[in-house]
């Protein structure tokens, strides 16, 4: 019994590597995750091969498709001659599925070994003629299609794999517009690492009207224009507070600062009475400082830490709402 997930490249068969020609030489078949693949085509004549396309046929909720595949992926795993899971790039960069299945076979004892391939980030910076270094975040389609808010940070570039779909784009979007303006100018990259590869900018609003969507297709999003990320505005805070930094923010204490405490929160309740949305952004960007200010005069006294502050309250409304509901 074991599992031996195999990375397929970003699509060109010459970008196979060798150790993964050498199992694949050695296998009677693969499950590949997507047979919609073109370094299928030159993979040895004498394996079979096997495909989840139909779960994405036929499942309707895109958070369903991942957890049948590895579903799937484990069963064949526990055979005494085990499975060879085949997905594109590598599995360890951008693969839901590879980081579940190793999560539940470590539960199960059972064996994972991985054999890389090249991922599509490469290629995807290479035709986009950008870099990795300025804090570049990988995520995943499907996963970004089912949150309400972006994991990440819209300061810095993310790259978004598995777009398959208009309809997985759509719902991408709708997500995304929740952090970026709705013209914010993205990129999809269609093909990338084979002959038909092509970037496609346009604004975000657009990604599920592209005509050239299909499962090779990936998502650049460059950060925004304006810095707008809570990390950015806390390290903005800390500076503040450095020793060379402002003396009036050094010197202030959580009792010095009780009374701007108050006065933003009876300026945010004017603003809600007032029924101004703008007037209502300054205040609580105005609020936001105090609270924020407060935690870092905690971090820099070793009290605690804002990741406590933001841990604890997390924690308290999954406890009161354990269902996802609404309190009753």
């Amino acid at each position: 019994m074991m599992i031996t997930i195999l990375g397929l490249g970003p699509g060109n068969p010459n970008l196979i590597t060798r150790e993964a020609w050498d199992v694949l030489s050695s296998a009677a078949e693969v499950y590949v995750r997507t047979a919609r693949h073109p370094t299928l085509a030159g993979l040895p004549s004498t394996l079979t091969v096997h495909s989840f396309d139909d779960i994405y046929e036929s499942t309707e909720k895109f958070e369903d498709v991942y957890r049948q595949i590895v579903d799937r992926v484990i069963k064949l795993g526990r055979r005494p001659e085990g499975v060879l899971y085949a997905v594109p790039g590598h599995p360890a960069v951008g693969e839901s599925t590879v980081e579940q299945i190793r999560k539940r076979a470590a539960e199960l004892n059972l064996p994972v070994r991985i054999v890389a391939g090249l991922s599509f980030v490469e290629p995807s910076l290479t035709a986009l003629n950008v870099d990795a270094l300025p804090g570049l975040f990988v995520a995943d389609a499907l996963d970004l299609a089912a949150r309400a808010h972006p994991p990440f940070s819209p300061d810095s570039p993310t790259l978004v794999a598995q777009l398959y779909s208009a309809g997985l784009a759509s719902d991408v979007k709708l997500t995304l517009m929740n952090q970026y303006a709705d013209d914010h100018r993205v990129a999809l990259v269609h093909a990338v690492g084979t002959a038909d590869e092509k970037v496609e900018w346009l604004p975000l609003y657009a990604i599920d009207r592209s005509e050239h969507i299909a499962h090779l297709t990936s998502l650049y999003i460059p950060p925004a224009a304006r810095a707008g990320s809570f990390e950015t505005f806390q390290n903005t805070i800390a500076r503040l507070r450095a020793p060379d930094g402002c003396p009036w923010d050094r010197e202030q204490t959580h009792q010095t600062l009780r009374p701007n405490l108050l006065e933003e929160a009876y300026e945010t309740l004017a603003a809600i009475d007032v029924g101004d949305p703008e007037m209502l952004r300054e205040e609580l960007g105005d609020l936001l400082l105090q609270i924020v200010l407060q935690t870092q005069i905690a971090i820099d006294d070793g009290e605690f830490q804002m990741a406590d502050v933001i841990a604890d309250i997390n924690d308290k409304l999954i406890r009161r709402h354990p269902h996802g509901g609404h309190c009753e």
